[in-house]
C-alpha cells in the first residue's frame, strides 16, 4: 500500500469520526444532510459485499467494517437518536435523481457483468455524487458550522488523495481503473468551490457562508 492510499483512508476515517463526534457531543444533527449519509451507507453496503466472499488483508477487512458500521451509526443518530434536531425542511435534494441514473450507468458501464461487480461499480458512481445533498443543504441554509466544514474538507481530501493514489499505481504498478478514476475526478470537482471557501474563510477563522 502506498502513502497516498493510506493517508486517503486516514482522511476518510477522520471525516467520519469528526461527523460522529460533532453529532454526539452537541446532541444535534443540525446542518447535516441525512440523505447524504443514507447514500454513503448505501455506497459502503454495495461496495463491501466482498467481505462475504473473499479476504484480502486484516487492514482491508477492519476498515471496511468500520466504514459500514460508522455509516449506519450516523444514519441512526440522525433519524432516530437525535431525530428532533434533524433539519428535514432544508434537506430536500431528490436523491432518486442520483440513485436511478447511477444504477442504470452501473449496468451499462462496468468491468464485468456480474452482480457483485455491478454493485461495486454502482457504489463507485454513487460515491462521486453522494455529497450533493449536503452541499445543496448548505446552499439552501446559506452557511455551515465550522465542524461541518472540517468534515467536508477531510472527505474531499480523501478523494483527492485517492486520485493521486491511482496516478501512483499507474506509473509504478501499471494498474489503471478508468471507472474509479473518472468517478474520483467528478467527485473532486464537486468539492473545488468548497475547498476554495474553506481555505479563504474557515482557515482564517471566518464562518463559511454561501449565497442562499
Amino acid at each position: 500500500m502506498n502513502i497516498f492510499r493510506l493517508t486517503g483512508d486516514l482522511s476518510h476515517l477522520a471525516a467520519i469520526i469528526i461527523l460522529l463526534l460533532k453529532i454526539w457531543k452537541t446532541r444535534s444533527c443540525a446542518g447535516i444532510s441525512g440523505k447524504s449519509q443514507i447514500l454513503f451507507a448505501l455506497v459502503f453496503t454495495t461496495r463491501y459485499l466482498d467481505l462475504l466472499t473473499s479476504f484480502i488483508s486484516l487492514y482491508n477487512t477492519v476498515m471496511k467494517i468500520i466504514y459500514i458500521g460508522c455509516a449506519y451509526a450516523t444514519v441512526y443518530l440522525i433519524y432516530i437518536k437525535f431525530k428532533a434536531t434533524y433539519d428535514g425542511n432544508h434537506d430536500t435534494f431528490r436523491v432518486e435523481f442520483l440513485v436511478v441514473p447511477v444504477g442504470g450507468l452501473a449496468f451499462l458501464v462496468n468491468h464485468d457483468f456480474s452482480p457483485l461487480e455491478i454493485l461495486w461499480t454502482f457504489s463507485i458512481y454513487l460515491e462521486s455524487v453522494a455529497i450533493l445533498p449536503q452541499l445543496f443543504m448548505i446552499s439552501k441554509t446559506g452557511e455551515a458550522e465550522t465542524i461541518t466544514t472540517h468534515y467536508l474538507f477531510f472527505l474531499g481530501l480523501y478523494r483527492a488523495l485517492y486520485l493521486i493514489n491511482w496516478i501512483w499505481r499507474f506509473y509504478f504498478e501499471g494498474f489503471f481503473d478508468m471507472i474509479a478514476i473518472v468517478a474520483g475526478v467528478v467527485q473532486t470537482i464537486l468539492y473545488c468551490d468548497f475547498f476554495y471557501l474553506y481555505v479563504t474563510k474557515v482557515l482564517k477563522g471566518k464562518k463559511l457562508s454561501l449565497p442562499a
